[in-house]
């Protein structure tokens, strides 16, 4: 039965390394959360606690309100999905699904049936006697992925589970993944350094830096409103721009860069505006045009970039060199005078840290 899973103010070394620092992370039941950053950032880590391949040097790990955090690994009753498959070699298909279900002292008939029926779950019925050795990549993940979940566990872990794939295949396999977890309901943490994958995969996705959580959020809301400069960057908002406000007329508020550049924003459009605040924004949302009277950012353009939907343009403004996204319909020359108007769909605003 799926339990839900509280990780409770951990901290982690590797010898005198500081990995993780007082992380704390609840999943619910039923629920798949991603772990998703850099490498270093932790997120490996924080899988190999919450499977008894570590100990933390301090904090709490609970599954069910059942303690784990000293518990050995064989005791933890966790599925594991790994990046290199762990297949036996020497065993067939039925038999590296069946190898968790032995382990539990469930044999015979009992085994068979329940074997038998994920393999149809995961396509493979028709490779069950095969070995590792005779399977594509993607049909040894499906195997792993079988096995994992034929023993019913209260938690389900993946660590990097697609990045032996290629890219059609990976796109592919996290659906079957994301489908399978669902239908099982099964309480589930994911690693991967894969951006879009995390966020098409998971139910709420934390982005960590440095052993924390920088946010933990839906996809939907770190896409839109990132919590912090580093989460912004890291889900592509390229232009960070500091700005203070010089006045105020109801909703509009006429705010200035450090390179003295002012634009008037709408808070009805881009919400509350402190009087110091970052505009992050994408590409996409700087708007190319020569208008001069435009609302906007003065800019000199220089090299222009075509992208296929739209010319991107590295733009010298006072507020510095920013990225800016210009129609198709009119690309422009290096050197021309613009401005970059702010569409707040693609902007966001920050507090300064």
């Amino acid at each position: 039965m799926t339990k839900p899973l509280s990780i409770q103010s951990i901290t982690a070394h590797y010898g005198t390394t500081k990995v993780l620092e007082d992380l704390s992370l609840e999943v619910a039941e039923g629920e798949l959360v991603s772990l998703l950053g850099a490498s270093g950032c932790g997120k490996t880590t924080t899988l190999r606690l919450v499977a008894g391949f570590l100990e933390p040097t301090s904090g709490k790990i609970e599954l069910g309100g059942r303690d784990l955090t000293r518990l050995p690994a064989h005791k933890r009753d966790i599925g594991l999905v790994f990046q290199n498959y762990a297949l036996f070699p020497h065993m067939t298909v039925a038999d590296n699904v069946g190898y968790g279900l032995k382990q539990r002292g469930i044999s015979g008939e009992a085994k068979t049936k329940r074997v038998n029926a994920m393999l149809e779950r995961v396509g493979l019925a028709h490779l069950a006697d095969r070995l590792p050795g005779a399977l594509s990549g993607g049909q040894k993940q499906r195997v792993a992925l079988a096995r994992a979940l034929v023993i019913e566990p209260p938690l389900l872990m993946f660590d990097e589970p697609l990045s032996n794939l290629d890219a059609k295949l990976r796109v592919d396999m996290r659906v079957e993944i994301r489908q399978l977890q669902r239908a099982n309901g099964t309480t589930s943490v994911y690693v991967t350094h894969d951006q879009e994958e995390a966020f098409s995969i998971s139910d709420r996705v934390a982005i960590m830096n440095a052993g924390r959580i920088m946010q933990l959020d839906t996809p939907e809301t770190l896409y839109q409103r990132p919590a912090n400069a580093f989460v912004a960057r890291f889900v592509g908002f390229e232009n960070l721009v500091p700005m203070s406000v010089a006045a105020r007329d109801g909703a509009r508020v006429t705010a200035r860069t450090e390179g003295g550049a002012t634009l008037t924003l709408s808070q009805d459009a881009f919400g509350a505006i402190p009087d110091s605040f970052v505009l992050a924004t994408r590409a996409d949302g700087l708007a190319v045009t020569d208008d001069a009277n435009a609302e906007g950012i003065p800019a000199t353009l220089g090299l222009r970039t075509y992208l296929g939907r739209a010319y991107q343009y590295q733009s010298e403004t006072p507020a510095g060199t920013l990225i800016a996204n210009g129609p198709l319909t009119r690309p422009f020359e290096p050197g021309t005078p613009a401005k970059l108007v702010p569409v707040a769909e693609q902007c966001t605003i920050l507090k300064p840290e």
